[in-house]
């Protein structure tokens, strides 16, 4: 068996990919309302303030801070209503000394009114008088001008993935246009001849293309747009011609399967006849999923993923789905969330390499249990069957039960 060479921790293989990739990336103007999960590539600033005007944060009256100094329960002041601010108009009403105007949350306060109370520390004696039984102080219950957002300041830095609040404060400056990283096309090839197509009925010695799928799933959650190129045999001339199509009309180019024992050479012989610098780890120092190729050809990077779809989903999400991230401009991390957990049972492992272990989460009265859900790397149910994944680090020999333990959320 051929060993592998230039095998590195997946962090650092990352790190060497990123050094080959171009700073730059693509751009396009799409409308804000469209532009959830897409990544600012410029930042945006706020062309007026937020608020524009000061509005009040609740019903009640406004009024002169200094006419209610000193009110109390037993000692209320009395303050004559001279007007109501209605919902979506300017403030006209002018208040002088003692007098007070209806206003509704949200809505504007008059110039000359500071402060509002609340409809509960009120009482109303007559139609245009009411009992205030709470001093307030100068700006109290009123949102200033700029207190949200001053003008011109930046509200969003470059490579910036937007969340539905960003595009709800985009909006509410009117920003109703964005610049955002084009989303990368990645080209997916499954590779062997025992794969077919997950329609077709399974002969004895043939499997079902399942990393096609997981792939692109993993790839469109992230922001870029999975491109199936089909299944290729294991021919080296075939599988060098449709790479070298698929990568010509895509940003990113990922191929299954074509790692494994039988092949790795013939795929880690193709990246390099596609062009420069090619394959730049062939192997990573983690299980599963070690015999992974991480290339670069010509500025686009390349993956050569195991054909086992627990390896494959588990190396994709380590070092393809940030690869995503960084082609829009993003650095993030590969994982949705993570969470803390006790470990429910001993989980074994070797030092020199990174093990990621399934595991179904529990949560009981005290704490969240992590249970490992054991299977062989070609078992696709051992991850549907988990919540996440149990890092367990580099240089350490397993994991105890009752140990506290991080998991990476699928």
């Amino acid at each position: 068996m051929p060993e592998f060479f230039n095998v590195l921790p997946p962090a650092a293989a990352r790190d060497l990919l990123f050094q080959h990739l171009p700073a730059a990336v693509p751009t396009e103007t799409i409308p804000t309302e469209q532009a959830l999960g897409r990544v600012t590539a410029a930042a945006v600033h706020a062309p007026h303030p937020l608020p524009s005007v000061r509005r009040r944060t609740m019903d009640g009256y406004a009024v002169r801070a200094a006419d209610t100094f000193g009110a109390t329960s037993t000692l209320p002041a009395f303050l004559t209503v001279v007007g109501e601010v209605k919902m979506g108009r300017p403030a006209g009403v002018i208040l002088r000394p003692g007098q007070a105007a209806v206003v509704h949350t949200g809505g504007m306060i008059p110039d000359t009114a500071d402060a509002v109370v609340p409809v509960e520390q009120t009482q109303v004696v007559e139609e245009t008088e009411i009992e205030v039984y709470a001093a307030v102080a100068v700006g109290q219950n009123v949102l200033q001008i700029g207190e949200d957002v001053r003008q011109g300041e930046i509200v969003l830095l470059a490579g910036r993935r937007l969340r539905p609040q960003e595009l709800g404060g985009l909006l509410a400056l009117g920003i109703t246009q964005l610049e955002v990283a084009r989303r990368p096309r990645v080209a997916l090839l499954a590779t062997g001849d025992e794969v077919i197509h997950p329609s077709q009925p399974a002969s004895p010695g043939q499997i079902r293309d399942i990393n096609s799928y997981t792939t692109a799933g993993q790839t469109e959650r992230a922001g870029g747009i999975p491109v199936l190129g089909g299944i290729i045999g294991d021919d080296f001339s075939t599988l060098k011609e449709a790479a070298a199509k698929a990568l010509a009309k895509n940003d990113m180019l990922v191929m299954s399967a074509g790692s494994s024992v039988s092949v790795r050479d013939m795929t880690a012989r193709v990246i390099d006849e596609l062009g420069r610098p090619g394959v730049l780890a062939h192997g990573i120092a983690v299980k599963p999923g070690k015999p992974t190729i991480v290339a670069v050809v010509e500025g686009k990077p390349v993956f050569g993923l195991p054909g086992n779809p627990v390896s494959a989903m588990i190396l994709y999400e380590l070092l393809g789905v940030p690869t995503i991230y960084r082609l829009q401009g993003l650095s993030a991390s590969p994982w949705l969330g993570r969470a803390q957990a006790r470990l429910a049972r001993n989980v074994a492992s070797e030092t020199g390499r990174e093990d990621y272990i399934p595991a179904r989460l529990e949560e009981t009265a005290d704490e969240l249990l992590a249970h490992p859900v054991f299977g062989k790397s070609n078992l696709i149910y051992t991850l549907v069957n988990a919540d996440g994944l149990i890092r367990v680090p580099f240089n350490k020999g397993g994991l105890a039960a009752g140990e506290w333990v991080e998991v990476c959320l699928f």
